[in-house]
């Protein structure tokens, strides 16, 4: 059986976003337990603000629709998600919103399971913007996520000079929700 395709994207395109970091981590830890891991950065794929009369008149973006493709062969996916204001970051909710728009083969959000993690300066770390990304991929776009996730407080001291984490529990939390996201993924290839 071939290795589970996971797509690991952090919902930031920001330059020393710490959850750029955890999206690393995860992608190195991902590549240890032998996943076929895609890095990928919502800064290669702009795209314009969602809007209905924009697609009306100019259709789905070609970057809406390469992402589309992208997530379709992925077997599982770790997100990384930014909390602002207790919400998810525009930029992941405008990429979920273009992509879900794409009618071409594939699905990118069924048939297929997401692991969810955030890390945030506070001491929340991220979990109000989580709960809000759950309740969009599962009731909005029907997909199945993990039930544990992954939250990082105090992000700022959370990372060391290597970008791991420095609280063995969190990365143990973190090894335990990479795990799980890979069993279920094979769960779901040999379906």
């Amino acid at each position: 059986m071939r290795s589970p395709r996971i797509i690991v994207c952090s919902g930031s395109a920001r330059s020393g976003s710490f959850n750029g970091k955890l999206v690393s981590l995860a992608a190195k830890r991902l590549a240890i337990l032998d996943a076929d891991v895609t890095h990928l950065s919502l800064r290669d794929h702009p795209l314009p603000l969602y809007d209905g009369d924009l697609e009306d008149t100019k259709g789905v973006p070609d970057n809406a629709k390469k992402l589309q493709r992208l997530f379709a062969a992925q077997d599982g996916v770790f997100l990384a998600c930014p909390e602002y204001n207790a919400g998810i970051t525009p930029l992941l909710k405008n990429t979920l919103d273009w992509i879900s728009r794409v009618r071409e083969p594939g699905d990118a959000f069924k048939n297929k399971v997401f692991a969810l993690g955030a890390a945030s300066p506070g001491g929340f770390g991220g979990m109000r913007g989580l709960i809000g990304m759950r309740t969009i991929l599962e009731v909005g776009l029907g997909t199945m996520v993990l039930p544990q996730m992954i939250s990082v407080s105090r992000a700022a001291t959370a990372f060391d000079g290597r970008d791991e984490l420095t609280d063995e529990r969190v990365s143990g939390q973190l090894d335990k929700l990479l795990e799980a996201l890979l069993r279920a993924a094979r769960l779901e290839m040999s379906r």
